[in-house]
């Protein structure tokens, strides 16, 4: 995908990719749904097979304890090189659960994910709750423990109740 950002017949730079993704808006009741898991005591973690420039982005203005994401590698002019860095394999996010449940000494069965595509099902194989949050496929529905419908990301709130102490 790196390769497909161009910019007058060459690769874009750095700066000029964070500019675009600067504007990315947030589902209405992130921000709300964010500060009550953060006030209940719940750690929250971005797990995306995307750049980490906006999850960094997202995960920072957010208040997010922990982001996993793909990089990309530049040049001296900063302009995109054409490679990446894969820290989150897109078919395998279960392995980044997996890293942090370790690092954090969070068991699995206390790891609640929350998706929305086929590619999040390796996350609720490995996961204590599995959420479908507006899924986009059937197969993402039948491999979640809840199914979450509606724009407003408080309606996840509910399925998390067993997770506050």
């Amino acid at each position: 995908d790196v390769l497909l950002w161009k910019e007058d017949g060459q690769l874009t730079t750095k700066k000029k990719l964070t500019e675009i993704l600067s504007d990315v808006p947030l589902i209405t009741g992130t921000r709300k749904s964010l500060a009550s898991l953060r006030d209940n005591g719940i750690k929250t973690a971005i797990i995306s097979a995307g750049l980490d420039i906006l999850a960094d982005k997202v995960g920072k203005d957010l208040g997010i304890d922990f982001i996993l994401a793909n990089g990309i590698k530049t040049d001296e002019q900063g302009r995109l090189n054409g490679e990446g860095v894969i820290g989150v394999k897109l078919m395998y996010k279960d392995l980044s659960v997996k890293f942090l449940s370790e690092k954090q000494k969070i068991p699995l069965n206390r790891i609640a994910a929350v998706g929305n595509s086929c590619y999040d099902i390796p996350m609720f194989e490995v996961s204590g709750l599995g959420i479908a949050f507006n899924p986009e496929d059937d197969c993402v529905r039948d491999a979640a423990d809840v199914i979450v419908e509606g724009k407003d990301l408080c309606n996840i709130l509910p399925c998390l109740e067993n997770y506050i102490e």
